[in-house]
């Protein structure tokens, strides 16, 4: 496990995101800024012009960028690989911009926690917005699925939706009350993965509904966000206990502590060659190699 400074204290490191360049680009919520850290350790940091706008999730784009959600002022950005920045404000003002993937049509995708929709971007900056049918869902992390459909999270409801390019919603409810499911990816075996911060879980969903949970040893790990890697493992950061949990392909569950206190692991990406990053608020960035990341 390595650690790379990329920030001072209070700027929040937060999401996290490997770029088409290789680079590790990144977030930080507190001082509004995007962050790059290169393979020799270089970080590069770029100011959004707006120090309040809280980038959060961050996502390679289908257009080469970085696109990333400013869920404190409204806001979807982009940024390309040699820093240059810009923003598009969504309609209605207030939405919460969170989750954000690309999309298998070629645009954008992300969630909007205050309205209660999914929306959807084009690399022209056009937005289509979806509204879901479950009241106060607090939609959260979103992914695209093996089906050519998009999934996210519904952290207040319990629940899984899947929206497909059309806007048509289908809902899943999970077994488990009080999951409060946040982040999701795309599993190599083609179904869909979440954690549950509030339950204290790992799920598994397939494309027709049917979940299977892995319940952590430590139920108030609370864990946040949740990458694949090329390999079958599940990579997941434990935000409440401060580790980088794993689960494997056979089900087994382990857990890699990070040194030091006040981690507070958000973000996660795994890299095309395994490698596993996650953003670290207290202001670093973890790496761990291909070569160790076995759990």
């Amino acid at each position: 496990m390595e650690l790379f400074t990329v920030a001072g204290e209070g700027a929040g490191p937060y999401g996290v995101a490997v770029g088409a360049d290789g680079g590790v680009w990144f977030t930080l919520v507190h001082s509004g800024e995007v962050g790059r850290l290169a393979g020799d350790g270089t970080v590069e940091r770029y100011g959004l012009g707006a120090p309040e706008c809280g980038p959060a999730v961050i996502a390679a784009g289908p257009d080469g960028a970085l696109w990333f959600s400013r869920m404190r002022d409204h806001r979807i950005g982009r940024i390309d690989r040699d820093g240059t920045a810009g923003s598009y404000a969504l309609p209605g003002g207030g939405a919460g911009p969170y989750g954000i993937a690309a999309g298998p049509d070629g645009a954008v995708w992300f969630t909007e926690m205050n309205a209660g929709a999914v929306g959807r971007i084009t690399v022209d900056g056009e937005v289509t917005e979806y509204p879901l049918p479950v009241a106060g869902a607090f939609p959260s992390m979103i992914t695209a699925g093996p089906d050519g459909a998009l999934w996210c999270t519904l952290n207040q409801a319990d629940a899984v939706a899947r929206v497909g390019t059309d806007g048509e919603v289908t809902v899943h409810r999970l077994p488990t009350e009080g999951t409060a499911p946040v982040g999701i990816t795309a599993g190599a075996d083609g179904a869909l993965w979440y954690v549950g911060i509030g339950g204290g879980l790992v799920g598994r969903i397939t494309v027709d509904g049917a979940v299977t949970e892995y319940p952590l040893a430590d139920r108030a790990a609370k864990p946040h966000a949740i990458a694949a890697g090329p390999d079958g493992r599940l990579w997941f950061t434990e935000w409440g206990a401060g580790r980088i949990g794993v689960l494997t392909p056979d089900g087994r569950l382990d857990g890699h502590p990070i040194p030091g206190g006040g981690a507070e692991p958000h973000g996660i990406a795994v890299a095309p060659d395994g490698a596993v990053y996650a953003a670290l608020e207290r202001g670093e960035i973890l790496r761990i190699a291909p070569g160790r990341a076995q759990g």
